[in-house]
């Protein structure tokens, strides 16, 4: 295959001795991936929470800075995409489907199973499991998305280096050690982190849609249907991924987020509106209110708070970074044009707010039911959350429906989004890498996925993109540096040469 390099060759062989070792032993692979995980959540707790907010704030001090104006590309280049379909591919590649499972799932959790501190059932639970919600899914979230997306935006379409997470090292290591075996090491920690994370969620998403037909229209919920689901799937985001990303995936991530927002305002309208409003007004506060606190919160001294935070929100901020060389290149791919400014308050704010929007109205619908007593949701399984709270509400079925057709898009384009960031990974960071590579990878991925479904290894493939996220949170923070020291000796050199100028010019007209 034409520009395949060794990358592509190492990250198969770790991936293929996972999926072998996921086969042969699941049980052994869930139950050593959860003992590391463990360790990780316990001893490197501090460490993420530091780091997701050294993150944060430096996204937000480039809005402000100096570096604001800069250009991700060249001073002629204008956006590719105008900005409703950047938010709507942003927003498709950064959440997919697990943002209508979770916008039920999550806040029905924090407040009748299991909740961050109040009493569960309690009024403070059922205020705090809307509050946390928003608080794992906002801006904390996208400012790891948004950190690696810089970077390698800047890197590529400033710069004129190559698609690849290495290349944006070159400044501090130098090209003859991101050429070499460290660079490669770096990309192939990139893949295999892509890899494990798209097949693990093809696995869990081929299993929710099957769940979700199954509990609307009794069709069998088994292996065979679920992998009848995977396969027509596995054809659709190929031809998808064959059409190339200004077709494929822009015209499915439009028609994807109508889809979605067409399915919030009919649940908005027959669900419990005045009660979704204050909801939302009340903790879109306590969020700004508390923000600082939840940033930082540990639990040093209650072992059962603390056990809450390493299963939330210290998963969650590994699970943000792990996914970040995923999302981050495909971002990176789709914002050139535009300014750093520009780039930052769209990645951080809009899918953040819309975010919160959607947990606000499925996630109130869901705790409305429960706290009425209409209907147990906290006792329904993920896959069927969300369809078992839209059956009490008018016009269900047709909700359910359009569901249904929002998860089967939301598969769709991650699993498209995925085959181009890994074929521009493997092909020296092509921007259109050749359709044989993503066919290969798209069929890799789904095969992955059934293999793994088949043999009950989902949860240890997530374990191992948790582990992945160490190593490559570190990455993370040396991309910054390397974007910072890069770009502020740009502005001074161009500060100097407006010096220089304008002083030829003074000297002239003396």
């Amino acid at each position: 295959m034409k520009n395949v390099t060794s990358v592509f060759w190492y990250a198969l062989s770790i991936c293929t001795a996972v999926v072998i070792w996921g086969v042969i032993g699941p049980d052994n692979l869930e139950k050593v991936s959860s003992q590391i995980t463990g360790f990780i959540s316990e001893k490197f707790g501090w460490y993420y929470l530091l780091i997701v907010m050294l993150m944060l704030t430096f996204c937000i001090y480039l809005i402000f800075s100096r570096f604001g104006k800069i250009k991700l590309g060249k001073e002629e280049d204008t956006p590719d995409f105008n900005l409703p379909t950047w938010f709507a591919m942003l927003f498709s590649a950064g959440m997919g489907m697990g943002m209508v499972f979770w916008t039920t799932a999550e806040p029905i959790s924090h407040a009748f199973k299991s909740s961050p501190g109040a009493e569960l059932g309690s009024d403070e639970a059922i205020k705090e499991s809307l509050q946390y919600s928003f608080f794992h899914w906002g801006i904390h979230a996208w400012s790891v998305y948004a950190l690696v997306a810089l970077v390698l935006s800047y890197f590529k379409f400033h710069k004129g280096y190559p698609g690849l997470i290495s290349s944006t090292l070159v400044p501090l290591f130098g090209e003859r050690s991101m050429n070499g075996i460290a660079g490669k090491l770096v990309d192939t920690l990139a893949v295999v982190a892509t890899v494990v994370g798209v097949a693990a969620t093809l696995g869990f998403g081929s299993a929710q849609i099957n769940e979700g037909l199954s509990f609307l229209f009794n069709t069998p919920s088994n292996y065979a249907f679920q992998l009848l689901i995977l396969a027509v799937s596995t054809v659709l985001f190929i031809m998808s991924a064959w059409s190339g990303i200004n077709k494929g995936i822009k015209y499915l991530s439009n028609i994807n987020m109508g889809l979605g927002f067409l399915l919030l305002i009919l649940l908005f309208i027959v669900g419990p509106t005045l009660y979704i409003l204050n909801m939302f007004t009340n903790t879109l506060g306590g969020y700004i209110t508390n923000f600082f606190h939840m940033s930082f919160r540990m639990a040093p001294l209650s072992e059962d708070h603390r056990t809450w935070i390493n299963n939330w929100t210290i998963f969650y901020w590994a699970w943000w970074v792990s996914w970040s060389p995923f999302v981050g290149i495909f971002i990176a791919r789709i914002s050139r044009g535009r300014t750093i400014k520009e780039f930052m308050l769209g990645v951080l704010l809009v899918p953040s707010l819309v975010c919160f929007i959607f947990f606000a109205v499925f996630g109130v619908s869901a705790l409305n039911l429960e706290q009425n007593g209409i209907a147990e949701i906290s006792q329904y399984a993920l896959e069927t959350a969300t369809f078992g709270v839209l059956q009490y509400y008018p016009l269900g079925t047709l909700m359910s429906f359009i569901t249904i057709f929002v998860i089967a898009i939301f598969f769709i384009t991650s699993a498209d989004s995925a085959t181009f960031v890994l074929g521009m990974l493997s092909t020296k960071g092509s921007l259109n890498p050749s359709s044989m590579v993503k066919i290969i990878w798209g069929l890799t991925l789904s095969a992955m996925a059934a293999i793994i479904v088949y043999f009950g290894g989902t949860q240890g493939l997530q374990n191992v993109l948790i582990i992945a996220a160490l190593p490559f949170s570190i990455v993370i923070i040396l991309m910054g540096v390397s974007f910072y020291q890069t770009a502020r000796k740009e502005l001074a050199a161009k500060k100097r040469s407006e010096r220089k100028s304008q002083k030829k010019s003074y000297t002239i007209k003396g």
